[in-house]
């Protein structure tokens, strides 16, 4: 599976493009990095791309905060997914799709550990250990509340409140410049949302959703905290820039729509392809949520893209659920026409974003896409077929989106001038 690399010393996130799954309700614009292709025509464009508005997006500490921003996105999305899969499976913790999902999330806390330690190598083996503990607490609360055992729950919100201090503590030695006790007070959110997402969990309420992005939407704001303390202590300069906020809302929201979607798509499979029922209305509904969020990113910079982004990004996710369809009832003319419409799709988006930003050139921009169509169908494919490997899939699928949104960041910035 490709994972995200990211060196705090040298704050380096290298991904390919590629794009779906994940629907929000906030944060600005992020991403993070260059991106590459399987034809040498997409590399060179991919290459071109990246190095429109390198100044002002790539930066080492601008790197530093869309790296942690797409780490800390993806762990809250991989811990609302593992907590649903244990509902799902009554607390069947060696189910193989529990193992699975578990199994992605803490592929996500080696990550962030070795982002740690790639500066810090001495807290690596502690930054672990702490927030592996902390899941452990989250999966003891969901447990709790699923056989209503009172003790257990009060017993994980307990450990969590002394988890915040604890952790405050240990940023605090490794980075003085980050207060102990800020730290853990900017954990309060986090801890509080994502309570309130497994709670809609257990009681199968569709609003889950919907809080389990908004959950995932505090965690640029945790980014951003982070990387400046971080960025002071190892003088690599400011994290508080246009350029910076830019990237970084773009990682964030490219990130939510991957997951939001294959949280969708997987929760319309499990109803059996009945896009009326109550949860999948919930979950296409936190997924179009951010494909707003992606439009207004958009019109705040380029007010007459506005619409027209939101209807050519509802458009494609409509052929990726076209494509779902077909393969769960093995319609096989629904899912050629599907993959035929995301073909064309790749070359009208590429017009569309090139009209905007002429800094991007169409044909890049469509050739990017390839990869991202790729994925997710792979993702699908998984899905349909009942198989645990979809969460690494889906999460592979998601590790595009920093580079993706590193190749927007910088064409915008650079057609808006920004520093």
């Amino acid at each position: 599976m490709k994972r995200t690399s990211i060196t705090l010393a040298t704050v380096v996130v290298g991904l390919a493009l590629t794009a779906t799954a994940c629907g929000g309700s906030s944060t600005s614009s992020t991403a993070g990095s260059s991106a590459s292709s399987s034809s040498p025509e997409a590399s060179a464009s991919a290459s071109d791309m990246a190095l429109v508005g390198q100044a002002a997006t790539s930066s080492k500490a601008v790197e530093l905060r869309a790296g942690l921003t797409y780490l800390l996105e993806e762990h809250v999305q991989l811990a609302g997914i593992a907590t649903g899969t244990a509902i799902a499976k009554k607390g069947n913790l060696k189910d193989p799709a529990v193992v699975a999902a578990v199994t992605a999330l803490d592929a996500n806390s080696v990550a962030l550990s070795k982002a740690v330690g790639s500066a810090y190598p001495k807290a690596e083996a502690p930054f672990l250990a702490s927030w592996r503990q902390h899941i452990g607490f989250f999966v003891n609360y969901t447990l709790g509340k699923a056989t209503k055992n009172a003790t257990m729950t009060n017993t994980a919100i307990k450990d969590l409140d002394g988890y915040r201090t604890n952790f405050g503590q240990l940023i605090n030695s490794v980075v003085p410049e980050l207060p102990a006790d800020a730290v853990a007070n900017e954990l309060k959110p986090h801890v509080a949302s994502l309570f309130a997402a497994i709670d809609a969990q257990v009681a199968g309420d569709p609003k889950q959703f919907q809080l389990l992005q908004d959950a995932a939407g505090h965690m640029p704001g945790t980014a951003a905290i982070l990387a400046n303390g971080i960025a002071t202590n190892l003088k690599l300069g400011k994290t508080d820039t246009g350029a910076a906020d830019l990237r970084s809302g773009l990682t964030a929201l490219l990130t939510q729509h991957v997951y939001a979607a294959g949280i969708a798509i997987n929760t319309a499979v499990s109803k059996g392809g009945n896009l009326k029922d109550p949860m999948v209305v919930g979950a296409v509904s936190a997924l179009d949520a951010n494909s707003v969020a992606l439009s207004k990113a958009v019109g705040s910079a380029y007010p007459k893209a506005e619409a027209p982004f939101l209807a050519s990004w509802r458009q494609h996710i409509g052929f990726f659920v076209d494509y779902t369809l077909g393969k769960a009832t093995k319609n096989s003319a629904m899912t050629a026409k599907a993959v035929k419409d995301l073909d064309g799709y790749r070359t009208s988006f590429g017009q569309l974003i090139n009209s905007v930003v002429p800094q991007l050139p169409a044909d890049a921009v469509a050739n990017e896409l390839k990869p991202h169509v790729a994925s997710l169908f792979t993702a699908i494919d998984a899905d349909v077929a009942g198989d645990p490997s979809v969460f690494p899939k889906l999460q592979a699928a998601a590790g595009h989106m920093p580079g993706t949104a590193a190749i927007l960041a910088g064409g915008i910035a650079e057609n808006l001038k920004l520093s």
